[in-house]
């Protein structure tokens, strides 16, 4: 049985195309911001971004199968500039708040591209960091795995009715993939707070409460300034 479960958490690697997709979307909304607004390195910041990328699709261009010490680096460099420069971006928007004010829907749009970045900047590093990161989940035993940083439902569904605990971490061999991620990094940005996958260690925590207070800004600050401003 334990043959088997590991058969099927390591026959293949993880799809690369989810987080490279991310990235890009990131990217993307980041360059397509009204000009007006103040954001940094509007495409410099981008430009580097993109170069990381390209480098870690060479190293693993559609399978996650095999990782080294400088493609663990770039790929959590890629994913701490992509929150770093949003963090700094959020800041100088609100500083902005206090002297011209954009219009509201100027304010609007750039509120939304600092809650999508936000996610996807921190599913990056989430989806890196939980378990010594993608390759080592899908390759390494459990026993000798690093310790989880989150707790997922499928950690604990083994005791449960049949048709949940079959597709639990132990019956089936399941491990946290990117989309995983995403969901977390959606749900703590959305709700504030650990919904269903609850943080394990320190560093998970801090990490989850600079979100959740990132997002919070954003809803408090920006997105109801914008609407009064639409509404006015």
């Amino acid at each position: 049985m334990e043959d088997e479960r590991s058969r099927r958490r390591t026959a293949r690697g993880e799809n690369r195309l989810p987080p490279a997709l991310a990235v890009v979307a990131a990217l993307v909304v980041y360059v397509l911001l009204p000009s007006s607004l103040p954001f940094l390195g509007r495409f410099v910041i981008p430009g580097v971004e993109a170069l990381l990328l390209v480098a870690l699709i060479v190293t693993n261009p559609r399978r996650i199968t095999r990782q080294t010490r400088w493609s663990r680096t770039i790929s959590i460099g890629l994913a701490v500039l992509v929150i770093v420069s949003n963090l700094l971006s959020l800041g100088l928007l609100i500083a902005e708040l206090s002297n011209n004010a954009p219009s509201g829907e100027n304010l609007l749009v750039g509120a939304m591209q600092i809650w999508v970045t936000n996610v996807i900047g921190f599913a990056l590093l989430f989806w890196e960091m939980d378990r010594g990161g993608p390759v080592a989940r899908r390759n390494m035993p459990r026993l000798n795995m690093p310790a989880a940083d989150w707790r997922f439902s499928q950690d604990e569904n083994q005791d449960t009715v049949p048709e949940v605990r079959r597709s639990s971490s132990e019956l089936s061999g399941w491990v946290p993939v990117f989309i995983d991620f995403l969901y977390l990094s959606v749900t703590n940005s959305s709700a504030f707070s650990p919904t269903d996958t609850m943080p394990l260690t320190s560093r998970a925590k801090v990490l989850m409460a600079i979100q959740a207070t990132a997002a919070l800004l954003v809803s408090l600050l920006l997105v109801a300034r914008a609407v009064g401003s639409l509404g006015g």
